[in-house]
């Protein structure tokens, strides 16, 4: 199913509670569990507006993932700007960073466990992994331009990175740190 995008920078204020009620019951209670009733009665707006803004409960989950990643990329961005080679290890310490706040692990793992394929917004879960997996294989092509196979070594970056972040509540966040150990150690190879 093709990605249907909201414009999140048009948002109304009404509209603009409604993502932000929804960003957070979705990510603590879970996407099936939150039903839309709740949603306006928590953001104080109606029903109506909801649709109107959103279309229905799935645009509303597409446009908290998205809104997730619009947010969340700059962060990134800035991480990476500052770095110093190799830059695709700063990736392990962002997510380090948002280890230490967040309360459910991954949003897009969450809601890829709880969506089915076709459902609207996991071309936006798709999308937020693939540019992860793609910074990286940038970067790496960037600042290692002897690497034979960028992409594969970014594949083992990937990995290592969003398996380390995933069970960083079940093992600790010093998993993160020992991804990226040994992430440094492929990278200098």
């Amino acid at each position: 199913m093709d990605e249907q995008r909201v414009d999140l920078d048009h948002l109304t204020p009404g509209a603009r509670r409604i993502l932000e009620v929804a960003s957070g019951l979705f990510y603590e209670q879970g996407i099936h569990p939150v039903g839309v009733d709740t949603i306006a009665a928590e953001s104080k707006v109606t029903k109506p507006i909801l649709y109107k803004n959103f279309g229905n409960k799935d645009g509303l989950v597409a446009a908290y993932l998205q809104h997730r990643h619009d947010t969340w990329w700059p962060v990134l961005e800035a991480a990476i700007a500052a770095a110093e080679t190799p830059r695709a290890l700063v990736f392990f310490d962002v997510y380090a960073e948002d280890a230490r706040t967040i309360t459910r692990g991954c949003a897009y793992l969450n809601a890829a466990a709880e969506l089915a394929e076709d459902h609207p917004a996991y071309p936006v879960i798709r999308r937020h992994k693939h540019l992860v997996w793609k910074r990286l294989a940038d970067l790496i092509a960037e600042d290692l331009p002897d690497t034979p196979e960028p992409g594969r070594l970014a594949d083992h970056l990937f990995l290592l990175l969003e398996g380390a972040f995933a069970h960083h509540r079940i093992y600790g966040a010093g998993l993160l740190t020992e991804g990226r150990e040994i992430a440094e150690g492929l990278l200098r190879r």
